[in-house]
This record gives structure tokens, sequence and C-alpha cells, in this order.
């Protein structure tokens, strides 16, 4: 998940996991841990300041509405990646295993 509306260069990385498996659901409450439990099997990359999990909507004050996109990608394979990869490093190392994506967007302003 990401904010591409944050006020710097690039995005702002909310969260990065992966090995989701693909019968499985996405519980409430996800812990920062970079290996999952539950999900069985997925793991947890680093954000923007290098933080581990899920770092949810939070703009500045007054800066408008901010778009969240959550993008989720199925692969031909599960991945063999260590915890702790960026969003760049996933990106890279899913080349060529992508099978199809879909993104959801969600909008928040804080006044």
């Amino acid at each position: 998940m990401d904010d591409p509306d944050a006020p710097r260069p690039q995005p702002w990385v909310h969260w990065v996991i992966y090995n989701l498996p693909p019968e499985g659901l996405l519980p409430e409450g996800v812990p920062g841990a970079a290996r999952l439990d539950n999900p069985a099997g997925a793991i947890q990359g680093v954000n923007t300041g290098n933080k581990t999990g899920y770092q949810g909507p939070y703009p500045p004050k007054g800066h408008g509405v901010h778009h969240y996109h959550f993008k989720l990608h199925a692969l031909d394979c599960r991945m063999d990646a260590k915890p702790g990869l960026s969003k760049d490093q996933l990106l890279k190392a899913m080349e060529g295993h992508i099978l199809a994506q879909a993104e959801l967007v969600g909008t928040y302003e804080r006044r």
C-alpha cells in the first residue's frame, strides 16, 4: 500500500507484504513481525522509514485528500525471498512471474 500524494518525491510506502496464500484471508490486526503465522507463510517487507508491518493512512493535516493504493499481484510461483524487502526490491523479484494484478484505491483526509 502506498500514498503517491505524500509531500515527498516518491510515494510513501505504508505496507509491503508477500507470499500470501491464495486460499487464505488476511486477518485483522496483523502484527509487525517479519514472518507471519497467520496467514501462514506470509512475509512482510519494509515501509518508508524502514519499519515492518502495516502503517495506516496518516496524511498531514490540511494537505487535502490522499489516495491510498492497495496492489495485489497473482504470481506463477511462491516468492523465494527473504523478509525485509522494500517495495522496489519486491517488484523487481516478481518480474516475469505476474499472472494478474488488482488495485483498490481508498481516500482519506485529515483536517
